[in-house]
C-alpha cells in the first residue's frame, strides 16, 4: 500500500534539488508530483495531473455511494408499490442499485472533474504565494525515510501529512 505525502518547499530550486535527492533514494520519478503558482517554470519536474488536481476520484466515490443507495430505494418502493399492475421482482432492485450507482458515478465524476481538489485546498494560499507543494507517492515502510531526506534537504519545509491511502479510486 502506498501513501501521498505532501510537501511545502519554498521554491523551484530547492524543489529540483529535493527531487533529485529522492531519484538518489530510489523514488521514481513518476511517483512525485509538483503543484506550483500558475505560470512557475518547473523544468523537468512533473506538474500534477488533472486528476490529482480536481475532486474528479471523490466525486466518483460519492456518487457511486449516494446513486447506489438512491436505486436501492427506488427498487424497494417499485416492489412495494407495484404500479400500473407490473410485476416486479427482487431482482429489479438489485439492477436499480447498480444502475444508480453507474449513473450516480459518472454525474459524481463530471462534477468532481469541474472542482478543485478538496484535499489540496489547505496549501492554495501557500502556492499562490510562491511556495512549491511536492507529492511523493511511497509505500508505508519508507515514510519517515522520506520525510527526513526532504526536511534534511530544505529548512523551510514543511511536512504536512499524507493520504490514509492512495489510490482510493481508480
Amino acid at each position: 500500500m502506498r501513501k501521498r505525502l505532501y510537501f511545502l518547499l519554498p521554491d523551484v530550486e530547492s524543489t529540483r534539488k529535493t527531487a533529485n535527492e529522492l531519484l538518489l533514494a530510489r523514488i521514481d520519478d513518476s511517483r512525485m508530483h509538483v503543484m506550483a503558482q500558475r505560470g512557475t517554470d518547473l523544468g523537468e519536474l512533473h506538474q500534477a495531473s488533472f486528476a490529482q488536481m480536481s475532486d474528479l476520484a471523490r466525486g466518483a466515490e460519492m456518487g457511486l455511494v449516494v446513486g447506489g443507495l438512491c436505486g436501492v430505494l427506488f427498487g424497494v418502493v417499485m416492489l412495494w408499490m407495484q404500479p400500473y399492475g407490473l410485476h416486479v421482482k427482487m431482482i429489479f432492485v438489485l439492477a436499480a442499485a447498480l444502475g444508480g450507482a453507474l449513473f450516480g458515478s459518472w454525474s459524481g465524476s463530471m462534477i468532481g472533474a469541474s472542482t478543485p481538489n478538496s484535499r489540496l485546498k489547505d496549501f492554495a494560499a501557500e502556492i499562490e504565494a510562491g511556495r512549491v507543494l511536492l507529492m511523493v507517492d511511497t509505500p508505508v515502510w519508507r515514510i519517515e525515510e522520506i520525510r527526513s531526506i526532504v526536511l534534511r534537504l530544505n529548512v523551510g519545509a514543511a511536512s504536512r501529512g499524507f493520504e490514509p491511502t492512495f489510490p482510493a479510486f481508480p
